[in-house]
């Protein structure tokens, strides 16, 4: 679709939609436009959020670590033990 350099913003929608969307905002005291740019200005702000906040941006630096097996602290005890016993 092609876009122009006016700040209009044109679409097409089913037409009984199109008149529920203006019963509904004329009931609320508001016009298309309203609507439009409250709508389109939230939707802006939560985006800019979400790359704020997004994992990459939260995401530490891998920090390389050793974990050491289940059965080498108990292959230590043994160890001791015998050690101990002699």
């Amino acid at each position: 679709m092609a876009r122009g350099e006016s700040g209009r913003i044109v679409l097409e929608i089913d037409p009984t939609e199109k008149q529920e969307l203006y019963s509904a905002l004329t009931r609320d005291g508001m016009t298309l436009k309203d609507w439009f740019l409250r709508r389109a200005t939230e939707y802006l702000r939560e985006r800019e959020q979400r790359q704020l906040f997004g994992a990459d941006a939260l995401a530490e630096s891998r920090v390389p670590y050793r974990v050491s097996g289940a059965g080498e602290g108990k292959g230590r005890e043994k160890s001791k033990a015998k050690r101990r016993g002699r």
